[in-house]
């Protein structure tokens, strides 16, 4: 599947599976991240844990918006989702396929 033209941004693809509840590990950029994903009857909404501790709590999985934000948080670059057939914002029975999780490195070596 071919990833959305976001402008100059570099996007790694990062893999889910169409369920309403997961938990996935993934190494970025060196850094060990978990992500929590759950959803509600109010949207989709995410977890971000960073080398084990808890950084983000209950974020809005909304299209093309970024989760993290802030460098303060210690997650390397940002994560987005991105609807491939138009602007919805994500829900669980599309994760994977019509809406894709990226993650945009900020110019880092994922090594």
């Amino acid at each position: 599947m071919e990833l959305p033209d976001l402008g100059d941004m570099t996007m790694q693809q990062i893999p889910l599976v169409a369920t309403a509840a997961q938990s996935l590990n993934v190494v970025l950029s060196q850094q060990l991240i978990r992500l929590d994903l759950r959803q509600r009857a109010t949207g989709l909404f995410m977890d971000v844990w960073c080398n084990g501790t808890q950084v983000l709590c209950a974020v809005a999985c909304l299209d093309r918006n970024p989760v993290v934000r802030d460098a303060y948080f210690g997650v390397p670059g940002d994560l987005m989702f991105a609807d491939q057939q138009g602007t919805s914002d994500p829900s669980w029975d599309g994760l994977g396929t019509r809406y894709l999780l990226l993650w945009d490195g900020g110019g880092t070596d994922d090594g």
